[in-house]
């Protein structure tokens, strides 16, 4: 496993307990250290070369680290210390064109590569991680006990060739971000209603779990930040995106597809970063509930009368 961020550390931690060996690779050295400490089955390597000689061949690897230049780095290096039978899973959230770009960077080498978008974001260790498979059949079935281990039941499945794996992810995203914002919207009316002094939003989102048409797991992670937070007056409406709700966007538009519930729910992430409402603010909340992404908080600096903000994080997966 290369990379140990949150959803790399937990998915280590759930290989392990179903009794996999796993050797780890991070560039921060402590990070390294905690995936290792006190537990058996686990190893941590300084470098890739070193983690390549730990590995039995034919080896697999598998990336979770952010999508872009990261990825096209790692793949770089995975060519001079893997060879011939060996396989590169990336599991961030990659678009799928540079899915079939690494393949065939690969594949000159005799190594074999997989694309598999992972959903489930901090609560996968618990509950399992959603897996969208991409990439030779062959070896969707040679990395399945893999799968099963990280998987709630029913949780994976064969989507196709090189870059199915993460299109469908890529597309999950798209209905995530419109999934959030009607949930924002519908909550922002309750906040401003005239019955909002009378309402317990937090009790509103309970009820509408017991057998609603809208009930779902964002809906239950709606009533746990009202929980935590009944107003939401701790979080700035800074809606934060992956890149992946503006890369369906695209794809709808490259193949003819209307998709006006997706565009209007990502250009709306683009104007919290202008305005806030209270909907922004619940999808800010929800992103840190289900993903535990950072969010930027309304706490003034002394002095200033400006918000302090958290360092935001792109790439990765949820």
């Amino acid at each position: 496993m290369i990379g140990l961020g949150k959803m790399g550390m937990n998915m280590v931690k759930r290989l392990l307990k179903g009794r996999h060996s796993v050797i780890v690779y991070d560039q921060s050295a402590e990070r390294a250290k905690e995936a290792v400490q006190g537990t058996r089955g686990v190893r941590a390597a300084s470098s890739l070369e070193e983690l390549a000689g730990l590995l039995k061949r034919p080896r697999v690897v598998w990336l979770m680290i952010p999508a872009g230049k990261p990825v096209d780095d790692a793949i770089e290096r995975l060519k001079e210390v893997l060879g011939d039978g060996d396989l590169v899973i990336d599991g961030g959230n990659s678009f799928y064109k540079d899915d079939i770009r690494h393949a065939q960077q690969l594949g000159v080498c005799g190594i074999s590569y997989m694309d598999i978008g992972v959903s489930g974001g901090i609560w996968g260790l618990k509950e399992g991680y959603s897996l969208m498979a991409g990439g030779d059949r062959k070896d969707y079935k040679r990395i399945e006990p893999v799968l099963k281990t990280l998987a709630p039941k029913e949780g994976y499945l064969y989507c196709g060739p090189v870059g199915a794996g993460h299109f469908v992810k890529m597309v999950h995203n798209g209905i995530e971000y419109g999934l959030m914002a009607a949930y924002g919207e519908g909550f922002h009316i309750l906040h401003d209603s005239p019955f909002a002094a009378g309402l317990n939003l937090e009790k509103v989102a309970h009820l509408w779990n017991r057998g609603s048409v809208v009930r779902s797991w964002l809906l239950e992670l709606v009533e746990d930040a009202f929980k935590k937070d009944k107003d939401l007056s701790q979080i700035k409406g800074y809606v934060e995106d992956s890149g992946e709700g503006q890369w369906t966007v695209e794809q709808a538009i490259e193949l003819g597809v209307p998709a006006p519930v997706t565009a209007i729910a990502l250009f709306e992430r683009f104007r919290s970063r202008e305005t806030e409402s209270f909907s922004d603010k619940l999808q800010a909340a929800l992103r840190n509930e289900f993903g535990g992404h950072n969010v930027v908080k309304e706490i003034e600096k002394a002095g200033t009368g400006r918000p302090q903000e958290t360092a935001r994080a792109r790439g990765g997966a949820r």
